[in-house]
């Protein structure tokens, strides 16, 4: 079994971040026989439980298949909603198949995970307990379409009073994406505001994997190769999630100390 960690976003006029520890089978079930040599491999890669997710990707297609897609005008419905009055909209154990005692979690607004530098938080405490005391395997955060929290991150005047951020509990947490907010600036600016915090949904989820790296003992368990990070977004306007890893080995080797580079992108769908 495979202990994974997953930092996961739901929404209640806001996104939430869930921290999850989930033991994943090493055994799970097959689709269809495979097309080619690479098909073949990783189903094989599967059945010996070197894919933590192959699992929880099965899962999420079952989800779709029996519960969105009959019950397609109640999804739809919610996505159209702007102000749900419960957090329901993303349910992590419910798009993912988790049951109790499978995972661990951490919500808050807009999934974001601060760097190590600043000062104590509820998602700081979360990850050296599951990361040194649980040692979880794999780190997962993941955001989703039509976030509260990047919306009212991309809607903060870029140059704000410091004054009037601190008068604000939303303001003052959400400011901890703003290189996200920056970054989403920068190649989308000629696109609209709805399009731009799609862009910085997914922008967010990257800025907080490389904050994970300022924890000393996460980044020491990465380099040994004894934890991965990875990134998800969950579209809930058709269902869809996107995952994929951290590649620390391609950010050692930047000439520059910035930016990052993923790996293993897929889509779920």
């Amino acid at each position: 079994m495979r202990a994974t960690l997953l930092l996961r976003s739901t929404h209640r006029s806001g996104r939430i971040l869930r921290v999850r520890r989930s033991r994943v089978p090493a055994k799970v079930t097959k689709e269809a026989e495979p097309e080619n040599n690479n098909e073949q491999r990783r189903e094989e890669e599967t059945s010996n439980g070197s894919d933590p997710f192959s699992d929880m990707k099965q899962q999420f297609l079952h989800f779709k298949r029996d519960k969105y897609l009959a019950n397609i005008e109640h999804f739809q419905s919610l996505a159209q909603n702007p102000t749900p009055k419960v957090d329901s909209r993303v349910c992590p154990s419910n798009i993912l198949g988790l049951q109790p005692g499978e995972a661990f979690m951490v919500r808050n607004v807009a999934n974001l995970v601060p760097p190590f530098e600043s000062g104590f938080s509820e998602t700081k405490a979360a990850l050296e307990f599951s990361v040194n005391t649980l040692q979880v395997e794999n780190i997962l955060i993941i955001g989703h379409s039509c976030c509260r929290g990047i919306e009212a991150l991309m809607s903060m005047p870029d140059e704000e009073d410091s004054r009037f951020i601190s008068m604000s509990f939303i303001r003052s947490w959400v400011i901890v994406g703003k290189y996200a907010k920056l970054s989403t600036k920068a190649v989308a600016a000629d696109l609209s505001f709805d399009q731009q915090c799609r862009h910085c949904e997914k922008e967010s989820v990257n800025q907080s994997l490389i904050n994970l790296l300022t924890y000393p003992w996460i980044k020491e368990k990465v380099a040994k190769g004894e934890l991965a990070l990875h990134g998800g977004y969950y579209d809930f306007t058709n269902c869809t999630f996107e995952k994929w890893t951290l590649d620390y080995e391609g950010i050692r080797s930047k000439v520059e100390g910035n930016g990052y580079s993923i790996k293993d992108r897929e889509v779920w769908q």
